[in-house]
């Protein structure tokens, strides 16, 4: 992995800003109406129907796919326009957006507290980063939780969760908060959180969207965007794959999923590209609510990853290990075009196509708990069901998968050393390419089986291994 600078600080980006005016649905007001719609009992008509919601731009709250019902947040006004365009109307359920949410969740000066202090409290384990700054200039924090802190080991695999692209969402916020608390008070006494703690860098971001969050303490409690010229700009519309390819995102700026003037546009988004970039995580979960899926890339219709073997398998089975907010069944799984509709420019797609990490979405909680479900009653409940899912992850970096170093003549590491992989025998035809960061370290998760790798320098020089892959990671070191 990436050897990290010495200062505790990553780059602050700075940004530009364009303008324009569409027409849309009203951001804010006294009250929203959160509207539930029946789409049909087949899967068909459930996406036809979904595809008229995202034409008329309306702001999807959530999904509860058994029941084939989306909920939809609404002006009143509105209210009969949804009849009149033959909507199936369900339920529907009034909110104050001028009343803030629970006391108890976090806001972003909580967030930085908190992070201070268990840096403080656990200094041979964590440390506070600032990733860079948001469009009003708050600071965005990332803690770095590794053993024995202050010895920089580039071989260490990293692993990155973040929390909250879309700031009414809360409850995204406390899985990461919980997962900084139990790696580091139960690290020395579960022989498993030890480990995982000494042998890799795990990155937590508990709150990405501060500016967002801001205005759901002090405007609108359903505030879903950042703070761009009052409209503002969905985050995780505006990274740079696919944007704005596959009618995944808005070109209205008072839609909710508004993707900004152009790719990147947002010092956000620069944000996690850069700490992306920096750290070069092997996995990323990204924490968001509500609808009880774990998503994978991509997001425009009929895309799949060519390493669905691997992407989808491991998301398969994460979905298998968090019980609903009903405690019966789990969450289910999928690309979001299926699941739930076309994305462009998500943070996911990015991050798999250009900046070779693994991710995921998981959206938390049901509809019946929505984005901002009582502290007390789903804070602890629902922390505690996602436990598996992260933990997962973090032993799946021990599973198959090949690790090592590329490494000169000289015995120095190659920066950007190439990796070419084709499995020879042992499952599924399977093809990966892939790049060492500027040490020469690379980690490739894949299943078990026999594959033939291609190192290279970019140059005239390679090297041709065999590597057999068993359930556990293989080392290895090229001298090219």
């Amino acid at each position: 992995m990436k050897k990290q600078n010495k200062s505790r600080l990553l780059p602050i980006v700075l940004f530009s800003a364009l303008s324009l005016t569409q027409m849309g649905m009203s951001q804010t007001g006294a009250g929203h109406l959160i509207v539930t719609l029946s789409l049909g009992g087949d899967q068909p008509l459930y996406k036809s129907q979904m595809k008229k919601i995202r034409q008329l731009d309306l702001d999807v709250a959530g999904v509860d796919l058994p029941n084939h019902q989306v909920d939809v947040v609404i002006d009143p006004s509105q209210e009969a326009m949804l009849h009149a365009q033959g909507f199936n109307v369900v339920a529907t359920k009034s909110t104050n957006s001028r009343m803030s949410p629970d006391q108890q969740y976090q806001n972003p000066t909580k967030i930085e507290n908190l992070l201070k202090q268990y840096a403080a409290a656990y200094p041979n384990l964590a440390e506070v980063h600032i990733a860079g700054q948001s469009l009003e200039g708050r600071n965005i924090f990332v803690l770095r939780i590794t053993g024995n802190i202050s010895v920089n080991d580039p071989s260490k695999p990293h692993i990155l969760f973040n929390g909250m692209h879309h700031a009414r969402e809360v409850m995204a916020t406390e899985i990461p908060l919980d997962t900084i608390d139990t790696l580091l008070t139960q690290y020395g006494k579960d022989p498993k959180i030890t480990h995982w703690v000494d042998a890799n860098e795990i990155w937590v971001m508990p709150m990405f969207n501060v500016d967002g969050n801001n205005l759901v303490w002090t405007k609108d409690s359903m505030w879903r965007k950042n703070s761009r010229g009052g409209y503002g700009v969905d985050i995780n519309r505006n990274y740079p794959y696919q944007w704005n390819s596959c009618n995944g995102s808005s070109n209205s700026q008072d839609a909710e999923d508004y993707h900004g003037p152009s790719a990147a546009s947002e010092p956000e988004t620069l944000v996690m590209m850069n700490l992306v970039k920096a750290i070069r995580p092997v996995f990323d979960i990204s924490y968001h609510s509500y609808s009880q899926l774990v998503i994978y890339p991509y997001g425009c219709p009929g895309e799949h990853t060519p390493t669905k073997e691997v992407v989808e398998g491991i998301g398969d089975a994460m979905a298998t290990k968090i019980v609903n907010d009903n405690g019966k069944g789990h969450y289910v799984s999928g690309i979001s075009s299926d699941i739930i509709y076309a994305v462009d420019g998500s943070d996911l797609d990015w991050m798999y196509h250009e900046a070779g990490v693994i991710p995921y979405v998981i959206e938390v909680n049901s509809s019946t708990e929505g984005f901002q479900p009582s502290y007390s009653k789903w804070r602890n409940k629902t922390v505690a069901r996602l436990q598996p899912a992260w933990q997962f992850l973090l032993d799946r970096l021990d599973g198959p998968s090949i690790h090592g170093q590329v490494v000169g003549q000289d015995g120095k590491g190659i920066a950007g050393a190439q990796l070419h992989l084709d499995r020879t025998s042992g499952g599924v035809a399977f093809t990966e390419d892939a790049i060492a960061d500027q040490n020469g370290f690379f980690d490739v998760i894949v299943t078990s089986g026999t594959f033939k790798v291609l190192f290279s320098n970019g140059a005239a020089h390679s090297q041709t291994q065999n590597v057999t892959v068993g359930n556990t990671r293989v080392e290895v070191k090229p001298t090219i």
